[in-house]
């Protein structure tokens, strides 16, 4: 069977439409859901891009594949599951962002990364090395670094010959890819790196169906590095949502109680770009709106490559997943973006399977999941011996809730998160925080400080306004969690190396 992976970057479980969002326009997706199962609890191991992606190629949590947040690069000595599937005979393809190494500027002269900008900026002052052979068991890549319209990588080469007028100016955008939140773009929608990306997995289609791979079966990893901002849409879709009709977040004038937070209120707005942005009603809907355009956008693509893939007779035969790298607070609590407040929107993704022969067409399951267990559950679909499994991997194989949407595997998901990135712009201590999520709770506790946390009841606040970490009628609920975190903590905790004597 053929595996067709789409993973967008910071797409919310609740920006689908048919998650119940009242207001996005997503049939495509809608309708890959109406074909296989949609998961409602999936969450992260870790709300950053870099951790949580290592997490889905290792099937390892941060903690022990040592991606613990953005700017480490995933050791290459450590198995894939894509070099599983390489191993035994698939062709495996990447169109779009990967981010398994560090994209920004480095430290120091000694520290390289595959993936980083600058070479494709400044061609001919800095050496752009060729991506390395067999790429964590990629074995072709067509790259994306950045967002929005300010994208380098192999996408700026792609530019340069297919529409080189308008190769210095997207150079430029970025350059400048900090400086906004939002905007239209002055990139035509057929040069946007989301048509890029789509163009790139249709050509790929196109050649596996004529017979270019000697009849291997291909592992396609079509990754939209969007709706993370800067969110930079072209017409129509920077026009297609209306921000004053949008429905916005319940609990966005709920930042008063944030301030009052003795651990997180140390963590607001103190980069307004990307990490913990205090936000207000119109900036929110404008916001919103452009992150819904993006995601039609994005949507548009899909459809176009579900169709390529019927069209070539490649339906009934591959297995195809759609899932995000992690959430957005999107206004929840008062904030946008990312950082070390785990509340649900930020580390709920979207989850969805389709696979031939498996999963019964229309079905939802609330069962608890993780990204951590994709890669064992795609193993173990395609009927890949445990032997050939990268070893140590730590996700569960969801198969069984494929066939039936009521069986429990999990009674908890843990995400990790250790968050170094604003150590050295704003002298803040490194923040570890660890999250355990069961069906009725969310318990969250920082390192440092013993007396402080987050208990929310998911059943009967949902929008988790009432912290019950405090409460005395909660205390024998929150020691409850607390005791079955720490063993869950510890059950995580790498076993290898393994012993080489007998005692």
């Amino acid at each position: 069977m053929n595996v067709l992976f789409i993973i967008t970057d910071g797409q919310r479980a609740d920006h689908l439409s048919c998650y119940g969002n009242p207001d996005l326009k997503t049939p495509n997706l809608d309708q890959l859901a109406s074909k296989g199962i949609r998961f409602t609890n999936t969450y992260c191991t870790n709300p950053f891009c870099m951790p949580n992606r290592s997490s889905i190629f290792t099937g390892k949590y941060p903690s022990i594949h040592g991606v613990r947040c953005n700017g480490i690069n995933l050791n290459p000595e450590i198995p894939t599951f894509i070099h599983t599937l390489h191993d035994v005979g698939y062709y495996t393809y990447s169109a779009g962002k990967i981010h398994l190494n560090w994209q920004g500027s480095p430290y120091s002269r000694k520290s390289k990364s595959a993936e980083m900008i600058i070479p494709y900026l400044f061609e001919g002052k800095k050496e752009r090395k060729s991506m390395p052979q067999s790429y964590y068991g990629l074995d072709e890549v067509d790259l994306t670094l950045g967002h929005g319209d300010a994208v380098a990588g192999h996408y700026l080469d792609w530019v340069k010959e297919k529409a080189p007028d308008y190769y210095e100016l997207i150079r430029s955008r970025v350059l400048k890819l900090s400086e906004h939140m939002y905007s239209d773009s002055p990139i035509p929608q057929n040069l946007h790196p989301t048509s890029y990306i789509v163009e790139k997995t249709l050509s790929f289609l196109k050649r596996f169906s004529e017979g270019s791979y000697n009849n291997k079966p291909f592992f396609l990893f079509c990754s939209f590095p969007d709706p993370h901002h800067p969110v930079c849409l072209p017409k129509p879709f920077n026009m297609m949502y209306n921000p004053d009709e949008i429905k916005i977040s319940p609990t966005l004038n709920d930042i008063n109680n944030l301030r009052n937070h003795s651990v997180l209120k140390d963590y607001l707005d103190i980069y307004r770009m990307n990490w913990l942005r205090i936000t207000n009603e119109k900036e929110l809907r404008k916001f919103l709106a452009y992150t819904y355009g993006s995601i039609s956008m994005i949507d548009s693509g899909i459809g176009q490559i579900l169709e390529a893939l019927n069209s070539h007779g490649l339906e009934k035969n591959t297995l195809i997943i759609f899932t995000s790298d992690h959430g957005d607070l999107m206004g929840d609590h008062g904030l946008l973006f990312q950082g070390p407040a785990h509340y649900q929107g930020y580390i709920n993704v979207p989850l969805i399977w389709k696979v031939p022969g498996i999963t019964n067409p229309g079905t939802t399951t609330n069962s608890l999941a993780s990204s951590v267990d994709i890669p064992m559950t795609i193993l173990n679909i395609l009927n890949i011996k445990p032997k050939f499994h990268p070893s140590g991997m730590q996700g569960y194989d969801l198969s069984p809730i494929l066939k039936n949407p009521d069986i429990k595997l999990r009674d908890n998901c843990i995400i990790e998160e250790d968050e170094d990135s604003q150590r050295d712009s704003y002298k803040l201590p490194t923040l570890r925080v660890r999250t355990m999520v069961t069906e009725d709770y969310r318990i969250s506790v920082y390192q440092g400080h013993e007396d402080t946390g987050d208990l929310f009841d998911l059943k009967n606040d949902p929008h988790e306004l009432k912290n019950l970490w405090y409460d005395e009628n909660s205390q024998p609920l929150k020691n409850k969690l607390i005791n079955k975190l720490l063993h869950e903590l510890m059950n995580l905790q790498d076993r290898l190396p393994n012993k080489e004597a007998r005692v």
